[in-house]
């Protein structure tokens, strides 16, 4: 009885064994995909109406895992923020993908002379640090607006056009300095403020942002980090009009300037239809000037390698996750895009109608 029962005790552990090392090798064998981290340094333009949570709000309603972080002050310039001590602290927070820099809103609008002795030598050490905790970390300008009615105390951003002028200017001179892409949220903002002047963007002070105003800021955002179209997604509780058409503004700016704000660099972008010969096709499409190798896997067997654009179809409607394997300086990086194909509608086919018959009435002859 004793030696059935060790027996038995050893068969259970070898069971045991085996389930929990399955399980293991199991998880380690599925890859997680784990959650973008976005950084934004900035003043007031930037914690105005908690912008950042709202495009971080927009990113998770359209299914992207995100985790947002801000480190803003008001009123601080690029050299106030260079020395904060909690800023470096947040930088080294966490390995940061992207990083969004704003400077104060003026301090870009004084020409090269002043940007390159008042903002160049303060910039330098705090991208020095954020390339230190992150050498891969994409680093983006957040270009800001013109004040509703200029800057009455200078002459040469003394008006709207002119302040929006000057502002895109220094931008433009920074990005070209550090090889940086801009965030274009000033010209989106015109473009709204031009459409729409009746969604008040301006509180009273004419500077800052409103709710809506700050909607425009992070749908601007959403649009040139994703390449994607807001549209449909968490509204902050501005009417769903309104949103609909500040979503449609800011992708349709940032779609068509990609090139000219350097938006286009390091991307992957995946679109997929249904064609008219009833096939399902994928179109990928990857711009990564430094990449050493570039493989595309379609999850089905397929791997295209050193492609950096490739047709694919699919031979039936379903889900599907496109990977994309980067390897450059940075190392290997792993990108995914959900493919979701629709079962194709397919009408009914008539069905043949009955002939009809004649019912004649018979008279008996008796």
């Amino acid at each position: 009885m004793k030696k059935v029962k060790m027996a038995f005790l050893r068969n259970l552990f070898k069971m045991l064994t085996a389930f929990f090392c399955g399980a293991v090798a199991t998880s380690q064998a599925q890859e997680v995909i784990k959650p973008m981290n976005v950084l934004f340094i900035g003043n007031s333009f930037t914690h105005m109406n908690s912008m950042p949570v709202m495009f971080e709000k927009i990113a998770i309603s359209k299914h992207v895992k995100i985790n947002v972080v801000m480190s803003a002050k008001s009123n601080h310039t690029f050299k106030m923020h260079s020395e904060r001590a909690d800023l470096y602290e947040d930088i080294n927070k966490a390995k940061w993908d992207y990083v969004i820099l704003q400077g104060f809103s003026r301090e870009l609008g004084y020409g090269n002379e002043h940007i390159d002795t008042a903002v160049v030598p303060y910039f330098q050490k705090i991208i020095d640090t954020l390339y230190q905790n992150n050498p891969c970390a994409k680093l983006l300008l957040y270009m800001t607006w013109g004040y509703e009615n200029g800057y009455a105390y200078m002459n040469e951003i003394g008006t709207y056009e002119d302040m929006s002028a000057s502002i895109e200017s220094g931008y433009r001179y920074l990005a070209e300095k550090y090889d940086l892409a801009i965030v274009p949220v000033g010209n989106v903002w015109k473009e709204v403020r031009k459409k729409h002047p009746e969604y008040g963007l301006y509180q009273k002070d004419e500077h800052h942002p409103t709710k809506i105003g700050s909607y425009v800021v992070a749908s601007t955002f959403y649009s040139a980090i994703f390449r994607a179209t807001p549209e449909g997604a968490y509204t902050a509780g501005i009417p769903d009009q309104i949103a609909l058409s500040i979503q449609r503004i800011a992708y349709d700016y940032v779609k068509n300037n990609l090139n000219e704000y350097k938006l286009d660099r390091d991307i992957v972008d995946v679109s997929y239809k249904f064609t008219d010969k009833g096939k399902y096709e994928v179109v990928c499409k990857a711009n990564f000037p430094k990449a050493t190798s570039l493989k595309w896997d379609f999850g089905d067997g397929t791997v295209i390698e050193n492609k950096p654009e490739v047709t694919y179809y699919f031979p039936k409607y379903g889900n599907y996750k496109v990977k994309c394997t980067i390897e450059d300086a940075c190392g290997e990086r792993i990108i995914y895009r959900n493919v979701h194909f629709k079962e194709p509608y397919k009408p009914k086919a008539p069905q043949p109608s009955k002939p009809q018959t004649k019912t004649t009435n018979v008279v008996k002859k008796i």
